[in-house]
């Protein structure tokens, strides 16, 4: 396969998986063509590897995580109408318009964690990792991953919970 192909082919998947882990359809844009950049100038050592998306995939990830314009990572945008679309190409039925405030306020707690609680979040549930292959993927330990996630997650219910108190203090 040259390298015209599978960037035909897999960038549409490729930018999917940068836009849920920067949150930016923008800033996801700017690291898939950073690393298809880079992936072109070694794409014979990158077609030789037993799985070339895979290793692209980790550039993506190893990008996203050394960013240098961290406070553009940090700044995510909300998009929740992208994946209320989603739910309804599954066919799930409901309010729209409270779909969209409840992604985009998840979106808003996503972007109160971490580039590496973030990125956890993003391979465990978004990719269906494991944590072995995560730590191999972010290069820690299988612990530090758990720790991650348990943090993130942590961090995610407190907002929540915080969120919906204010929201009843607001109502009453």
């Amino acid at each position: 396969m040259t390298f015209e192909q599978f960037a035909m082919a897999r960038l549409p998947s490729l930018l999917r998986y940068a836009v849920v882990l920067t949150g930016d359809r923008e800033l996801a844009q700017d690291v898939v063509q950073e690393v298809l950049a880079r992936a072109h100038v070694r794409w014979r050592r990158i077609s030789d590897a037993d799985s070339p998306e895979a290793y692209v995939r980790r550039m993506v990830l190893n990008e996203y995580l050394s960013w240098r314009r961290s406070w553009a990572a940090r700044n995510v945008h909300a998009v929740g109408e992208r994946l209320v679309d989603l739910d309804d190409a599954r066919g799930g039925v409901g309010d729209h318009a409270q779909d969209v405030v409840e992604a985009d306020e998840l979106w808003k707690r996503l972007a109160t964690l971490g580039r590496k609680q973030r990125a956890v979040l993003v391979l465990r549930y978004y990719e269906q990792l494991d944590d072995v292959a995560i730590a191999d993927l972010i290069g820690c330990s299988p612990a530090t991953v758990r720790s991650h996630a348990s943090r993130a997650l942590k961090t995610l219910r407190l907002t929540s919970e915080r969120h919906t108190k204010i929201h009843a203090e607001e109502t009453s």
